[in-house]
């Protein structure tokens, strides 16, 4: 129905459920919970929800938090990345070689 042409969107019979950037709002909120609640996160993004702006596009709203919080936060991205590297380091594709080389 939403593809048919003669279905007019205006202010009375627009819906968030008629837009892929909802779900895509959705399932990215979804996904970040998942990983909040592994890293014991869960009370500490109590704004996490999905959203739509006023064009329409998709937004994930993180919310306020604590200091302590992001501090937290920060930490996790940090130990995430450098495993991220350690991992690429040792898998021996040559990446950390071709850029040594380049300089």
């Amino acid at each position: 129905m939403r593809d048919d042409p003669t279905h007019r969107h205006d202010a009375a019979t627009w819906s968030p459920l008629d837009t892929d950037d909802w779900y895509a709002a959705r399932n990215a909120t979804t996904a970040l919970r998942d990983a909040l609640l592994r890293a014991g996160l869960e009370k500490d993004f109590p704004y996490l929800r999905a959203d739509l702006n006023a064009f329409g596009h998709g937004l994930v709203d993180l919310g306020r938090v604590s200091p302590a919080t992001a501090e937290r936060l920060a930490e996790l991205l940090r130990l995430a990345l450098a495993a991220g590297l350690r991992r690429l380091e040792e898998s021996g594709d040559g990446a950390t070689e071709r850029c040594a080389g380049e300089e």
